[in-house]
């Protein structure tokens, strides 16, 4: 009797296969539309830093491509923490994405966070990566990096240098920097890479190490001396500028990188549409000279790599921090 009554009818077969089909195209019918109002890129720190400068240009170009404006949302402290949690907590639709830098990677293990940086969000593509700089304040004594730890070692504990925020990259590199040349440098927090070079360009701090994109205006006027380059050769926009490897600290490696996440559950669709959008802007030849003029290199790495390499680099600084025993205070 009972299934007499609940047999599917023909027309009632039909009517289910027609809310299947319909559930299997709507997100892709949802992205082919996408977007239909402004877009929200949010970057957790202050102005002027490399995430900054970085996802305010992509914003831009992307404002252009897809026909409606990526607004650019600056939610600064708690190393990226505030603006992140933000973003998690936003509506996954696609009208709200975060800039990323290698920071993300490092706050989860030295901090309890409010949210989940694997499960609560969903990677859609990197846009760039920069050699670190270690830059000093031009009032500062010293020519090179030899000179530089010899004066922190006729000095120790006296000299500071200026973070992005506590566990940020450039706490982490300043920290490494410390660890290997044997020498006690006094970390300074601020809320993201703008106040951090503001302190410098100050002289409130004596010196940083951050991203060659954020530093290079700054050297280039003559307010900070670059002392040397975190990566394993040297740049072609800095040639005359030593690896810190070379210039005194064998084994000595930093740098950074941005990317684009997305709120959990945000469709894979919208994703791809965005990874497309965006390697079509870092393609560019506007583009990659752009980049190459701050130091940087456009790099297009699909969701699925993205997310794998953020996982890496998550385990590459768990045996940083461990190893040299860093902490927030």
């Amino acid at each position: 009797m009972f299934e007499r009554q609940f047999r599917c009818t023909p027309p009632f077969a039909l009517w289910i296969a027609f809310v299947v089909l319909l559930a299997a195209i709507a997100p892709t019918a949802l992205a082919q539309s996408y977007p239909t109002k402004p877009i929200r890129m949010i970057i957790p720190f202050a102005p002027g830093g490399g995430n900054d400068v970085v996802g305010r240009m992509i914003a831009a170009q992307l404002s252009e491509r897809l026909g409606k404006q990526v607004v650019a949302d600056n939610r600064a402290g708690g190393a990226g923490v505030i603006g992140t949690e933000i973003a998690a907590n936003s509506q996954p639709d696609g009208y709200t994405l975060l800039v990323i830098s290698a920071t993300y990677t490092v706050t989860p293990l030295l901090y309890k966070l409010p949210y989940d940086p694997v499960k609560s969000f969903v990677p859609v593509t990197m846009m760039a990566a920069s050699p670190n700089l270690l830059a000093v304040h031009r009032s500062l004594p010293v020519k090179s990096v030899k000179e530089l730890i010899a004066l922190a070692k006729a000095k120790p504990g006296e000299l500071t240098y200026a973070t992005a925020g506590a566990g940020s990259n450039s706490h982490l590199s300043g920290a490494l920097f410390s660890s290997l040349a044997h020498i006690n440098i006094v970390p300074v927090a601020f809320r993201g890479g703008g106040s951090q070079m503001i302190s410098v360009v100050a002289g409130e701090t004596q010196m940083a190490i951050g991203p060659m994109v954020s530093m290079l205006p700054h050297a280039t006027s003559g307010r900070l001396k670059i002392l040397g380059i975190g990566s394993t050769k040297r740049s072609a926009v800095l040639p005359d500028v030593p690896t810190i490897a070379e210039a005194g600290v064998p084994g000595y490696e930093s740098g950074n990188w941005w990317g684009i996440m997305a709120p959990a559950g945000t469709s894979s669709d919208i994703a791809n549409k965005l990874y497309t959008e965006v390697s079509a802007i870092l393609s560019s030849a506007e583009s990659r000279k752009w980049f190459a003029s701050q130091g940087a290199e456009p790099v297009n790495i699909a969701p699925d790599k993205f997310g794998k390499l953020i996982m890496a680099e998550m385990h590459k600084w768990q045996k940083v921090i461990k190893e040299f025993n860093i902490r927030v205070e």
